[in-house]
C-alpha cells in the first residue's frame, strides 16, 4: 500500500447518482506528482474507482506501479482548456494542488487556478469537488491568518461556491513518512539534542495520520449529493510541537531532548534555521511556522457522521510517527514533500544537439573503460547521491549546497527517495531525474539556483570492443552575461569535479564487480545493441 498504515476499507457499495455500478466513481487527480496525490491514486484504483491524472509533466508518472492503471493527461490548473479536457466525463474532481514557495503572488496564482478549476468542474456536469485545506484557528480574523492559510480558506470559499457539491477537509500537521511536517519535525529532533526554539513550538496542534488523510479523501467520493461543506479533520492527540517533538525522539529511541522556546525568532528567522538543520527550503518552512503561530485544533468532527471512524479510532500520534519511521527504514517511502517539482525551477527537456539552434550550448564530456560489467556500473550509477554522495572533491558539492541554500535553493540535502531506485520525477539532491532508461541512461535536470539550465547524464555503455564505457555528459545552457560568466568562472574546476566524479564512478563499479555485489543485487546485464 501507498501510505503508513493498515489497509484502507473498501468503498461503500452504495451507488451514488453518477457513478459507474457498484459504488465506483471516475475521479480526476490534480496533484498526482505531489506527496498526497502520489498516495491517493493507488487508493482510489485499490477502492475500484477509475483515475484520471491532470499532471504537467506526465513522464514523471510514468515509473509508478499504477502508472498502468491510470488515465493521465497533460495539462496545468492554470489552464482552462487543459482542465477542461481533463473534467469530460469525470464524477469526482479532486484538488490538491496549491502555489506554496512560489513568491509573493503565489495567492493570485491559487486564486485564478480554484476559480478555472470551479467554473470547468461546474460547466463539466462534475458531481463532487475535494479539496485537502489547512486547518484554521477558531476566532481568529482572516486578516491576522500566515498569507498560506488565508489562500487556503480563500481557495477552500471558491470551490464551495462553485455551485458543484464540494468537501473541503482542513487538516493542520500531517504525519507521514517524506511529508514535509514530519521531516522538518523528524530533522529538528534527530539534529539537536538541544533546541533553542521560537515561542511557537508551545502552540497546540491537532495533527493527522496520512493514513487518515487518505482513508477520508477517499471515503468523500461517495458521499451524498446534498454534504456540500468543509470539515476539520484530527488525530486523537492534541499535542504543542514542543510535546510532538519529545514524543518523536522517545518512538525513535532517541534521549530526551531539551527544548528551550524563545520569544525573538520570529517565522521569518525561524525558517532560516529549519533551512540550516532540515531538507525542506526556507521556502516552504516559512509558511509552514507562520501557520503554526496560531491554536489549530479541531472543533467539531461532523466528519464521523458521514465516514465513522475506523476500528480503533483514527491513528495516534506515536502509532504514526512509529509506521513512518518503519517506512524510511524499509525504503518504502512512495512519495515525498519533494516528489513535486520545485516552483520556478526548470522544466524544459535537455535540448537535442547538434540539431538545436536555441544558443549556446556548453559540455563537459568525460568517457573511460571500465573493468566490470554494465549491471556493476549501473548499479553504481543508480545509486549515485544521498548518503552515497557525488564521487568528487565531497567539499566542494557541499559548498555548493550550501551556497544554494545560501540564495534560496534547495541545496544538498533533499537526499533520496530509494536508497538503490531512482524513478522519472524523483528529487535527487539538488537535482532531479529527467530520464531514465534502466541499465543504460540516467539524465538529471538541475533545480539548484543557476544563471541557466544543466543537466547530468550518465551512461552505461559498451564499446565496438564490447568493453563497458562509462559516458559522462553535462550540459549548460546559459541565460543572459551571467550565465556565460558562470560557466567560465566554474569551468577551471571541471577536471577536478567533473574527471574526479568520473574516475571514482568507474573504481567504484570495479569494486562492486570484485566482491560481487552486481549478482547479490540481482542486477541484469542490459541488451546488447
Amino acid at each position: 500500500m501507498a501510505s503508513d498504515g493498515p489497509d484502507l476499507p473498501a468503498a461503500s457499495e452504495q451507488a451514488e447518482p453518477g457513478t459507474e455500478p457498484g459504488g465506483r466513481a471516475r475521479c480526476l487527480v490534480t496533484g498526482a506528482t505531489g506527496y498526497l496525490g502520489g498516495r491517493l491514486v493507488p487508493e482510489l484504483l485499490d477502492a475500484g474507482h477509475t483515475v484520471r491524472c491532470l499532471a504537467r509533466s506526465p513522464g514523471k508518472l510514468r515509473d509508478h506501479p499504477w502508472a498502468g492503471r491510470t488515465d493521465v493527461v497533460r495539462g496545468d490548473v492554470t489552464d482552462p482548456g487543459s482542465v477542461r479536457a481533463a473534467m469530460d466525463g469525470i464524477d469526482v474532481a479532486y484538488y490538491l494542488v496549491h502555489a506554496l514557495g512560489t513568491g509573493r503572488d503565489f495567492a493570485a496564482t491559487d486564486r485564478g487556478a480554484a476559480r478555472i478549476f470551479a467554473e470547468r468542474a461546474k460547466a463539466a456536469g462534475v458531481r463532487r469537488i475535494v479539496y485537502l485545506g489547512g486547518l484554521t484557528p477558531a476566532g481568529v480574523p482572516e486578516r491576522e491568518l500566515s498569507p498560506h492559510l488565508r489562500s487556503r480558506a480563500e481557495v477552500g470559499r471558491i470551490l464551495l461556491g462553485s455551485g458543484v457539491p464540494t468537501v473541503v477537509l482542513r487538516a493542520a500537521v500531517v504525519i507521514g513518512s517524506g511529508s514535509a511536517s514530519f521531516e522538518m519535525l523528524r530533522y529538528l529532533t534527530e539534529r539537536l539534542p538541544v533546541m533553542v526554539t521560537p515561542s511557537w513550538v508551545r502552540t497546540s496542534i491537532q495533527p493527522i495520520a496520512v493514513r487518515d488523510v487518505l482513508r477520508l479523501l477517499v471515503g468523500c467520493a461517495l458521499l451524498p449529493a446534498e454534504v456540500c461543506r468543509a470539515f476539520d479533520i484530527g488525530g486523537p492527540d492534541v499535542l504543542t510541537y514542543r510535546d510532538m517533538m519529545r514524543r518523536y525522539a522517545a518512538v525513535a529511541g532517541l534521549p530526551r531532548r531539551l527544548i528551550l522556546p524563545v520569544p525573538v525568532l520570529t517565522p521569518r528567522l525561524s525558517s532560516h534555521w529549519i533551512g540550516l538543520v532540515t531538507p525542506v527550503p526556507r521556502s516552504i518552512a516559512r509558511p509552514l511556522t507562520e501557520s503554526l503561530r496560531h491554536e489549530v485544533v479541531c472543533h467539531e468532527r461532523d466528519i464521523t457522521r458521514y465516514l465513522p471512524d475506523p476500528p480503533g479510532g483514527p491513528v495516534p500520534f506515536d502509532r504514526a510517527v512509529e509506521l513512518a519511521l518503519r517506512r524510511i527504514q524499509d525504503a518504502q517511502v512512495t512519495t515525498r514533500w519533494s516528489s513535486a517539482s520545485v516552483p520556478g525551477a526548470p522544466s524544459d527537456p535537455l535540448p537535442t544537439d547538434p540539431d538545436w539552434a536555441g544558443g549556446s550550448l556548453y559540455t563537459d564530456r568525460r568517457e573511460l573503460t571500465v573493468r566490470a560489467s554494465a549491471a556493476s556500473l549501473w548499479r553504481v550509477i543508480e545509486g549515485i547521491g544521498g548518503d552515497n554522495g557525488w564521487y568528487s572533491f565531497p567539499l566542494a558539492w557541499a559548498v555548493r549546497g550550501w551556497l544554494d541554500r545560501f540564495v534560496g535553493g534547495v541545496g544538498l540535502r533533499r537526499g533520496r527517495r530509494d536508497a538503490a531506485r531512482l524513478r522519472v520525477g524523483d528529487s535527487l539532491d539538488f537535482w532531479r531525474v529527467e530520464e531514465i532508461e534502466p541499465g543504460r541512461l540516467l539524465r538529471l535536470r538541475a533545480e539548484m539556483r543557476l544563471p541557466g539550465l544543466a543537466w547530468l547524464e550518465l551512461r552505461a555503455d559498451r564499446d565496438d570492443r564490447d568493453r563497458t564505457v562509462f559516458r559522462q555528459r553535462a550540459v549548460f545552457h546559459p541565460q543572459g552575461l551571467l550565465g556565460h560568466a558562470y560557466w567560465w568562472s566554474v569551468s577551471p574546476f571541471h577536471a577536478l569535479v567533473f574527471g574526479g566524479m568520473a574516475r571514482n564512478i568507474a573504481r567504484a563499479a570495479e569494486a562492486r564487480e570484485a566482491t560481487g555485489a552486481a549478482a547479490e543485487t540481482g542486477a541484469e546485464e542490459p541488451a546488447r545493441t
